[in-house]
């Protein structure tokens, strides 16, 4: 495997991965256990939040496309009611649901880990790993996760200063085509330099799983063996590419039968957008899987 193109045995561990069902349905249990609580406790902070601010004099209901600076306003004015009440929430929601995923995921992936040793993927796993140095490996990760989102979050932020907020305040129009251009070509940079540099977070807690390595003993290995390097990098790119097909897929087929008035009741378009982002989450976790599964490979191959 190791010798072979990295994108090409990537397809191969894609096979492989369909002859071993369990081990998407291991993948599948321990993300729904936790992110089905993870939803209904957000929405239960959310729906709890939406009915302590009082949004009704602003307009909601009478914003149009035809309108779009009018509607910006009206949300612009709803989000600045909301974002106290939204950061006195996040100030401890998402610092529990990052620790729940970090204790979710170490424990899920090494059962999966644990699996794909019994159906011959992985030849061994160390009986040393430690969960807690994997749960420590996973916050960092998630902190790394955190800080390209809001690096991405600044770039939007300037360019809407430069491309409508700095032209509206000399009496001009908003620039929107510079607005997204700089937008697309940000989101596209950072999501590129997120799948070069992300492999070594993803790479340290199987290293930390499989060799039991402690915490600074897995991010040295993860970064000092240079036959990691080269195919994780390809596989995260190829992986992005992946998820991005699933979103436009995603999007293809929520639209679907809008033309269709007969069909395209609201009762029947909330039980499409279900079937659909059902489908949209566990095509992701069979990725996932694969992506483990190819990573593992190359972790073996470079140990």
């Amino acid at each position: 495997m190791a010798d072979a193109r990295t994108t090409q045995g990537f397809v191969h561990t894609l096979e492989r991965c369909k002859q071993r069902p369990s081990l998407m349905l291991l993948e599948i249990a321990w993300r729904w256990v936790f992110g089905v609580p993870a939803l209904l406790l957000v929405y239960f902070e959310a729906t709890r939040v939406l009915a302590a601010v009082p949004l009704g004099d602003l307009g909601l209901g009478q914003m149009t496309v035809t309108a779009p600076m009018a509607a910006a306003e009206v949300l612009g004015a709803a989000a600045a009611r909301l974002w106290p009440a939204i950061i006195a929430v996040a100030i401890w929601l998402v610092p529990l649901l990052a620790v729940l995923w970090s204790v979710a995921s170490s424990v899920g992936r090494g059962l999966v880990l644990r699996r794909m040793v019994k159906t011959g993927l992985l030849p061994r796993m160390s009986q040393k790993s430690s969960t807690g140095t994997v749960i420590a490996l996973q916050m960092v990760r998630l902190a790394a996760l955190g800080a390209s989102f809001g690096i991405w979050i600044l770039a939007l932020r300037m360019a809407s200063r430069r491309a409508i907020w700095l032209p509206m305040l000399a009496g001009g129009e908003p620039n929107l085509v510079l607005y997204f251009a700089i937008a697309i070509v940000a989101s596209l940079g950072l999501f590129t330099l997120w799948g070069v540099v992300s492999w070594v977070f993803s790479a340290a807690p199987l290293l930390a799983a499989v060799e039991g390595l402690r915490f600074s003993a897995s991010l040295l290995a993860a970064v000092s063996r240079p036959a990691l390097r080269g195919p994780m990098v390809e596989i995260n790119l190829v992986m992005g590419i992946v998820k991005m097909a699933l979103i436009v897929l995603a999007m293809v087929l929520s639209a679907t039968p809008l033309p269709f008035q007969s069909v395209a009741t609201p009762g029947f378009m909330f039980w499409w957008y279900i079937a659909v982002a059902v489908w949209y989450v566990l095509m992701s976790d069979f990725f996932h899987v694969a992506r483990l599964v190819a990573y593992a490979d190359y972790a073996e191959a470079g140990a």
